[in-house]
């Protein structure tokens, strides 16, 4: 009787745990569905033509099918002050890392897209339709998952990067950002945040990337300025294991607007 006993509460517990790694993978799947992933692409172009290209590659095509599959408010921009020919930033979220796989496959069975895409897509090597796209994959923070799409009407975006020495320094910034309140500072004072995301594959690693909205310069300066003096930013600043100087490496700002083409 004692071995019989035995033997179905062993049953009754491996049972009890299988259902336990079930339920724990079934939240695992979960919260992945419910982070997006991004890809950002930056074209280098070398004239007008090539620009022109890319915009209407974009507004033509490339939204429209990846419409289709889901990839919902599609950000085209422009720099806002080029040095010279400017470059094309184009942001594209997926709801996971499987769509962001799989896509490619996709548009290349849509027949409308490779129709409209043609002049981009087949362009001689005479004559390419861009010099070079640099592209990187992020995924979204914890405290942000989704992005938040901006009002309608002109704005200005800034696009920041943040640099990290080390993986560990890169780690602790994206708790700053995830736990410690700064992503909730941004949204308190108005910034509007699009996206902020950790750079799983791209240059410059290990760093992270985020976009903010302004309604023009003046509103971007002033809204630096009340982030520098916030009470909230100076507590969390003020903690030795979140000193800039220890997480942040180097800061690159790109300010874009949006072409024709942009949903964001």
């Amino acid at each position: 009787m004692k071995r019989r006993s035995f033997l179905k509460a062993s049953a009754l517990t491996a049972a009890a745990a299988g259902i336990s790694t079930q339920s724990s993978m079934a939240a695992i799947t979960k919260a992945k569905s419910e982070t997006e992933f991004y890809e950002l692409r930056t074209y280098i172009l070398k004239n007008q033509a090539q620009q022109k290209m890319v915009e209407d590659y974009f507004q033509n095509a490339a939204i429209p099918a990846l419409n289709k599959l889901g990839c919902k408010h599609i950000g085209v921009f422009s720099e806002l002050k080029p040095e010279g020919q400017t470059k094309i930033y184009a942001l594209i979220p997926f709801d996971n890392l499987a769509d962001f796989l799989a896509v490619q496959e996709k548009l290349n069975l849509d027949p409308a897209y490779l129709e409209k895409g043609a002049p981009y897509l087949t362009a001689p090597a005479s004559e390419p339709a861009y010099e070079r796209i640099e592209s990187s994959l992020l995924k979204a923070f914890a405290h942000m998952p989704k992005m938040e799409v901006t009002k309608k009407g002109q704005r200005i975006f800034e696009l920041r990067r943040y640099e990290h020495a080390t993986e560990s320094a890169g780690k602790k910034k994206l708790e700053m950002f995830n736990d410690a309140g700064e992503i909730d500072i941004f949204k308190k004072l108005g910034f509007a945040p699009v996206f902020f995301g950790e750079t799983i594959i791209g240059d410059h690693r290990p760093n992270l990337i985020y976009m903010i909205t302004f309604d023009d310069l003046d509103a971007k300066a002033a809204h630096w300025k009340a982030f520098g003096s916030d009470p909230e930013w100076k507590k969390v600043s003020s903690i030795p294991d979140y000193s800039d100087a220890k997480l942040v490496s180097h800061i690159t700002s790109t300010l874009l607007q949006p072409t024709a083409a942009s949903q964001i």
